[in-house]
């Protein structure tokens, strides 16, 4: 598997580059190798995965679960063009409410290696933008939470994003209490 693995400012996230072959047929990406990971000490097993399909100017996030279901998480764009964000929620991290944010599209493939203790989310740059999730964790309801997309300082860089109503009624940066 070729990959190149850039680490960000924060500690844990990492963008993995992905090697895009061409012929042709088309194109062809391996995304995920359970050797490659091991050694490289990334999580290897993946609990659960899905996908996602935006429209242009859909904000989803910034979603995680709390311990004992908080997850490490490989986000991949299959097609169209994101604004990928996450928020560092850990409490004891030099990071902590401190954001990152990438562009995830199909001309660059790459995946983000996001650490458990932090919060994700995307705006959807493009109609029909497709990303799929990788998280070493099944999905619980009751520890599914969020913080308000516009209340960490990201600037999404659209005045009306579309964004579901569960979303929305997250609590802001300001009043959020860590569980990690």
């Amino acid at each position: 598997m070729i990959m190149n693995i850039e680490d960000t400012f924060i500690n844990g996230l990492k963008i993995i580059h992905l090697e895009k072959f061409m012929d042709e047929r088309g194109s062809f990406l391996k995304v995920f190798n359970f050797e490659t990971y091991r050694e490289l000490g990334l999580e290897t097993e993946y609990l659960e995965s899905y996908f996602s399909i935006s429209a242009k100017n859909v904000i989803r996030g910034m979603h995680f679960q709390v311990p004992p279901y908080e997850h490490t998480k490989l986000v991949f764009c299959n097609y169209g063009n994101v604004l990928d964000v996450i928020l560092d929620l850990r409490r004891n991290s030099a990071t902590f409410k401190k954001y990152f944010s990438i562009h995830l599209d199909t001309e660059r493939p790459k995946l983000l290696y996001i650490p458990k203790g932090c919060a994700h989310g995307f705006l959807s740059l493009t109609d029909c933008s497709i990303v799929t999730y990788f998280q070493t964790s099944v999905h619980k309801a009751l520890y599914d939470r969020g913080v308000k997309y516009n209340s960490f300082g990201m600037d999404w860089g659209i005045k009306d994003p579309i964004v579901s109503k569960r979303d929305d009624l997250f609590v802001g940066i300001d009043r959020f209490n860590s569980p990690f």
